[in-house]
């Protein structure tokens, strides 16, 4: 009796066309609303990753690696260059710390050739 409830409901309730159906139950199906969702992973992934660029329980190169993955950037061989004091702040470094990063880099380019 149940089945036959169940069947009843499910050709009586209306079809979302393919582009907007979805995987699981309880997702997002409204166009809209799931680029809402995409944009708030977005930003708690953007959260997150500042965070690990800021956090103290990681090391120095790993806090600079992670400012170079969110900016698209590698940090500058220069030992004056000024985005240095940009990475510093961000990542919550001394720019001595970001430098000594620099002259490992360098040592470890060095003795790979």
């Amino acid at each position: 009796m149940e089945a036959a409830a169940g069947a009843a409901r499910d050709a009586t309730e209306p079809r979302l066309p393919q582009h907007m159906a979805i995987s699981r139950i309880g997702d997002v199906v409204n166009p809209a609303e799931r680029l809402a969702l995409e944009e708030l992973e977005r930003a708690d992934k953007r959260r997150q990753e500042l965070a690990e660029q800021r956090s103290e329980l990681n090391p120095p190169h790993v806090r600079i690696r992670t400012w170079e993955r969110i900016h698209q950037l590698r940090m500058p061989s220069d030992p004056a260059h000024p985005i240095l004091e940009v990475i510093a702040v961000s990542t919550r470094l001394t720019l001595e710390d970001v430098r000594e990063e620099q002259r490992m880099r360098a040592a470890r380019g060095a003795s790979q050739t």
